[in-house]
């Protein structure tokens, strides 16, 4: 159990600038959370075009999921643990989106300008769900920073366990 604690909550030595990415990463999900509540083109409506089952109730989903890991995110709260799914949503979003795109066949509307389809359509439009995949990964894999309430939590408990630890010696 103190092994998940210590992954959930490191003393990170991840570098401070790792706010940066907590803070880049956390923006686009908390924003693009919020649009799938705002505009049904870029909730139910997308889900429905992309042949989603209960695309009502997934936009709603991924939604809270975006909106309210976004905000975890910002904060260095849970970092880890909230990027586990944002990797897997990520993963879904490219393969739901990008295949079709590259066929042709997509049924969201085709990029503005060339190329619509095909090999260079997807490294182009693809940019975004890449950049947020990679950022999770990263924030998975180095932890939250220690400008972070996952570190600031980290230190209180260490701050708790040492003078237990020095009682027992």
């Amino acid at each position: 159990m103190n092994r998940l604690i210590d992954w959930l909550y490191p003393e990170t030595e991840a570098p401070r600038a790792t706010l940066l990415i907590r803070l880049m990463c956390g923006s686009v999900f908390l924003w693009e959370g919020l649009l799938k509540f705002a505009l049904a083109n870029q909730g139910v409506g997308r889900f429905t075009k992309l042949g989603f089952p209960f695309p009502a109730l997934t936009a709603d989903f991924v939604g809270t999921l975006e909106a309210g890991g976004g905000v975890l995110l910002l904060a260095g709260l849970g970092t880890r643990l909230i990027a586990i799914p944002f990797v897997i949503e990520m993963i879904v979003a490219m393969l739901s989106t990008k295949i079709a795109l590259y066929l042709g066949t997509s049924p969201l509307p085709l990029p503005p300008s060339p190329p619509q389809s095909g090999l260079w359509a997807v490294l182009h439009e693809i940019r975004s769900e890449w950049a947020q995949l990679a950022t999770c990964a990263f924030l998975l894999l180095v932890g939250p920073g220690p400008l972070s309430l996952d570190a600031r939590l980290a230190r209180k408990s260490t701050r708790k366990s040492a003078p237990r630890a020095l009682a027992h010696a």
